[in-house]
């Protein structure tokens, strides 16, 4: 379930949304009253949803979106008059009057958008630093040139011992240094 923080001016309203989705079964973070609380509580969590009004005493919902990390989606709760007709990413709004149940459902797919996100991101190849890429290339190397290896071999090779060592590349690649230099 992801992390959820509630944000309006009225603490009354705040609360009030965080009694609907905690009885719904959800886990509510935070309750907060203006941007800045709800920025700093967004800073805590590494994703979730934050479900807001339109304007507090500090700031309007158009820039806590700005500063919100990209792990964080925004639910604005408004009148149809305040929310603003251009296209924001990863901006819902529901208009007031809501139906709990419009909230909750519309919970519900914010979450599952956020699950495929992460899902996405987790199968994402990781980005290697220029030393990691320096390190398996020198490993590669060593292995073509001492076993006769075809570049394509030595990166096969490399790649299964790190799956049945379960380490990653650059620790198969340094341990092959170290073994067959004796320097690393």
């Amino acid at each position: 379930m992801s992390n959820l923080i509630v944000a309006f001016p009225k603490q009354e309203i705040a609360q009030n949304i965080k009694k609907i989705l905690s009885q719904s079964g959800y886990s509510v973070q935070a309750v907060c009253t203006t941007g800045a609380q709800a920025l700093a509580s967004v800073n805590n969590l590494e994703s979730g949803i934050l479900i807001c009004g339109c304007r507090f005493v500090d700031m309007m919902y158009t820039e806590i979106h700005d500063y919100l990390p990209p792990e964080f989606q925004m639910l604005l709760i408004a009148s149809p008059a305040s929310i603003q007709e251009r296209e924001i990413h990863n901006l819902v709004s529901l208009a007031l009057p809501m139906k709990v149940h419009e909230l909750l459902q519309t919970i519900e797919m914010m979450e599952g958008a956020l699950q495929r996100n992460r899902k996405r991101a987790r199968q994402m190849p990781k980005q290697r630093s220029n030393q990691d890429k320096q390190i398996i290339q020198e490993a590669k190397e060593l292995l073509m040139q001492r076993n006769g290896f075809s570049e394509e071999e030595a990166h096969r090779y490399i790649q299964k011992r790190s799956m049945d060592n379960g380490t990653g590349l650059v620790e198969v690649a340094q341990m092959i240094l170290s073994l067959m230099t004796g320097d690393r």
